[in-house]
């Protein structure tokens, strides 16, 4: 199927705009988003809140739980929604701390290209029960070693989690490689696809994984503060939400609660109703799309702007991997990341600073500084690129 970049950008008004290289932080949002929440605000000011969330709960405009099933080649019981991917993830993951009963002396498998937000997750259960947190090394491409990891699974290993693209660069860790290892060892996997989500093609099936957890607002260009848990129906049964409230659990009595039998146990009663209705506005346009067409249109336009930047002087992509998406970082050796970040903006250009912080065990152990992240989309143009690298020619020349 041929890329249709004119329907793209039509359909996405803040191209007129900017240069937008910060998808990897919050991606455009394209009309159909922007129509299905300006519509529900506008219900509600016309008929009250209560009125249009049931309203647009009849029509299927909100719902989420099956627009994420298809998205995802799962079951709409095995979908929560979420304000955040790191919500959607600490709910399942303090939920496994109890539920698989984690304790002193039990390991849990990482990769060293996780989230900030999940290592301190992870060092938070650690000092409260003793877990130990072990960080896989990376093969010779950089991304986690399979070889690694089945060799240091032992019996007191209990969990694996790994980040599918990180934070600062273009890696697509073996999401698929790592599900293989833990079902056949029988342990737990949590996948964070926080960034994967819209840019990658993502089968929970085919992955192996029991746990996954995406925001909205990256590359599947939903609106900010919405999130998705998928958790796998046998393992729903083995973990119990941290914390419960009247959707989540309602009373059976004056003294007594039940649990939902389905994901949305991870669910709160309370939320935004036009950011859900954009979410599944978003679900339904990403898969409107051919989403294999889609991550291959991305990938093609990251190498052409990593190829571009190797040629710049004193400009260093430091991405590695042996797959690699629409993000790059990449420094300056005079230049500072923060520096460059608002001089682009002078220009019209949306990227990021990505901070050692952010990504800490991947900035150590390769002494990164902090990076300048371009994050391309489908919707980007190869004259964008072209415009991208002649700015920062001219921001390379300058002492």
């Amino acid at each position: 199927m041929k890329f249709d970049l004119d329907r793209a950008r039509r359909e996405t008004p803040g191209c007129e705009n900017r240069i937008h290289f910060n998808n990897a932080g919050a991606a455009l949002m394209p009309t159909p988003v922007i129509d299905a929440m300006t519509r529900h605000i506008e219900r509600e000011a016309e008929i009250g809140g209560y009125e249009a969330a049931a309203e647009a709960q009849t029509d299927g405009r909100l719902d989420i739980h099956g627009a994420a099933a298809r998205f995802l080649n799962a079951g709409s019981e095995e979908i929560a929604l979420a304000e955040s991917a790191t919500r959607a993830w600490d709910m399942a993951f303090y939920g496994a701390v109890t539920g698989l009963g984690l304790k002193a002396g039990d390991r849990i498998l990482t990769c060293s290209a996780e989230y900030a937000s999940t290592q301190i997750a992870f060092l938070q259960v650690a000092k409260r029960c003793g877990v130990e947190i072990v960080p896989v090394p990376d093969d010779e491409s950089g991304q986690i070693s399979l070889e690694h990891l089945e060799a240091m699974i032992c019996p007191r290993t209990r969990l694996i989690s790994l980040t599918h693209v990180p934070t600062n660069g273009g890696l697509v860790n073996p999401a698929s490689g790592v599900g293989r290892i833990a079902r056949k060892a029988g342990i737990p996997y949590f996948l964070d696809a926080c960034q994967s989500a819209g840019q990658i093609p993502l089968d929970v099936a085919a992955i192996g994984c029991d746990v996954l957890t995406f925001t909205g607002r990256k590359y599947l260009r939903a609106p900010r503060g919405t999130g998705i848990l998928y958790i796998r129906g046998d393992f729903m049964e083995r973990i119990e939400p941290p914390f419960l409230d009247l959707h989540a659990a309602p009373l059976t009595s004056a003294d007594t609660y039940k649990i939902r039998p389905d994901a949305r146990r991870f669910e709160a009663w309370e939320t935004n109703v036009a950011a859900k209705a954009g979410l599944k506005a978003a679900l339904d346009y990403a898969m409107d799309w051919d989403v294999a067409v889609l991550a291959e249109r991305t990938r093609e336009l990251g190498e052409l702007l990593r190829r571009g930047l190797d040629a710049i002087p004193g400009i260093k992509v430091h991405d590695h991997g042996a797959v690699l998406c629409g993000i790059v970082g990449f420094s300056h050796v005079r230049h500072g990341a923060e520096e460059m970040c608002a001089a682009l903006a002078r220009e019209g250009v949306n990227v990021h600073v990505s901070h050692p912080a952010s990504t800490w065990t991947d900035s150590a152990q390769r002494n990164l500084p902090p990076l300048l992240r371009a994050s391309v989309h489908y919707y980007n143009s190869e004259a964008e690129i072209a415009r991208f690298l002649d700015i920062l020619k001219g921001l390379a020349e300058t002492a």
